[in-house]
């Protein structure tokens, strides 16, 4: 009977008795679709049909689909030199150059790259710089880290504790001790008629005073929050954090997964706010998904410090891919496609009139919120505008009727979040989509809302 099975059908049945996804259940996964091909924003199907990718896959495809000159970068590369370790000791020249081209893009503080393989370890290797560098300036208690509720930051063990949507941990606690959850500056939720931006900053001093400063090494957060429904802060959050953390000694961790490579049309998401981090970490757009590949930058304050230790206080954080030559290359290669073809900046000018599309469909009963920067989108649903009501299940309903029609989206679950949040639709297209596709995700959204409505 096998044997006349078609070779798709073949290979999702061995996927179903073989294979563990992200997220995996069972009942998800009854009918997957298996992705053969992909072309700027477009995936192919197994079964033929081609599929707008909304989110670029998982917020990680900057540049787009099917670029050969990636694959033309990682063949070269392996054929000369396809792994040696990048331990003290050895080096290689992709790692080097890589490292150079990243500082020079990011903010002007900033000094020195650890690579890792994607978002999750650079954000455990963040915190692990954030402990190594207090330690060496004698505050051995400076420990704690602090996130944001909605937060996504990874779901490894110390990630997953700063990752703050209740799904992702439920099954997999307790949590890893001395990380705590403060306020977002979320306005659309945001209780009372304050500013979210100061009001969320100030939740974060107050959780340095009730802790003690001298207890918390870091704060981490995304510039914009993304999985978590990309939440864009009030001008006055960044600054304000700053100053406070400044002032208490913290460190600022940008988790800069999703949003560096031109994501919000700038290189990287806190320059709309002329804020710098100490610590930065990213992943996804550097290789535009093509490889894995992540890292932390450290201020040149931190990178002193380290560089100043004594033998007996060096950094033993280690990991067999850090540094990759492949993948390094692959990064390089995707840079310099981003800077050639003025992505960052398109990113901005098409991301405006994206959102202005996704405007439009606010005149729907269930339709909130529209909200985003750069190539960056959301659209929260309600059940009542008046009231702002969360809507809970429409979401999936809204993502299976735009799946149907060929669209890929990504959903926001009221379940993936804190009590009071409903269902958000997110969008991350490939920064170089054309306008008439950005046009056609908004109308397939709009009648897919209205279809389930």
């Amino acid at each position: 009977m096998n044997d006349l099975m078609p070779a798709s059908e073949l290979l999702t049945a061995s996927d179903q008795r073989h294979l563990i996804h992200p997220l995996h259940h069972p009942k998800d996964h009854a009918n997957a679709k298996l992705w053969v091909s992909g072309k700027g924003s477009m995936l192919r199907a197994a079964d033929g049909r081609e599929y707008i990718d909304a989110l670029s896959s998982l917020w990680n495809v900057n540049i787009g689909h099917g670029r050969k000159e990636l694959a033309t970068a990682a063949a070269a590369q392996m054929e000369k030199l396809a792994y040696a370790s990048a331990y003290a000791g050895f080096t290689n020249e992709p790692a080097i150059r890589l490292a150079e081209k990243i500082v020079s893009l990011a903010y002007d503080n900033m000094a020195a790259v650890y690579f890792t393989t994607g978002g999750a370890e650079s954000n455990e290797s963040a915190f692990k710089f954030a402990r190594y560098h207090w330690k060496r300036m004698g505050k051995p208690d400076k420990v704690k880290i602090i996130s944001r509720r909605y937060g996504y930051h990874g779901v490894t063990m110390a990630a997953m504790s700063a990752t703050s949507l209740p799904n992702y941990q439920k099954m997999f606690g307790p949590m890893v001790p001395n990380f705590l959850q403060v306020a977002p500056p979320y306005p659309f939720r945001w209780p009372g008629n304050g500013d979210a931006g100061i009001g969320a900053a100030d939740a974060v001093e107050e959780a340095i005073l009730a802790e003690g400063a001298d207890t918390v090494a870091a704060i981490i957060a995304e510039p914009v929050i993304g999985s978590g429904g990309v939440i864009v802060p009030p001008a006055t959050y960044w600054p304000r954090l700053r100053e406070i953390c400044d002032r208490h000694g913290v460190l600022i961790i940008a988790d800069e997964v999703i949003t560096g490579f031109g994501r919000t049309g700038q290189w990287f998401g806190l320059g709309h706010w002329g804020v710098k981090p100490d610590l930065m970490s990213f992943a996804k757009g550097v290789t535009s998904g093509y490889l894995p590949l992540g890292g932390v930058i450290i201020s040149k304050h931190m990178h002193e410090v380290l560089l100043d230790a004594p033998p007996e206080e060096k950094f033993m954080h280690a990991a067999t891919y850090s540094g990759h030559p492949v993948c390094c290359a692959v990064g390089l290669a995707n840079i310099d496609i981003i800077e050639k073809e003025g992505m960052v900046e398109r990113a901005q000018v098409q991301g405006d009139r994206f959102r202005t599309g996704l405007q439009t469909l606010l005149t729907l009963p269930n339709v909130g919120e529209v909200r985003g920067i750069g190539m960056l989108a959301a659209i929260e649903l309600v059940e009542d505008k008046g009231s702002k009501a969360p809507a809970k299940g429409l979401g999936a309903k809204v993502v299976a009727e735009a799946a149907n029609r060929g669209l890929i989206l990504r959903l926001r679950g009221a379940a993936d979040g804190p009590p009071a949040s409903g269902d958000t639709l997110c969008f991350a297209p490939p920064l170089p989509t054309p306008e008439a596709t950005l046009d056609r995700i908004v109308q397939i959204v709009g009648e897919s809302i209205q279809a389930v409505t």
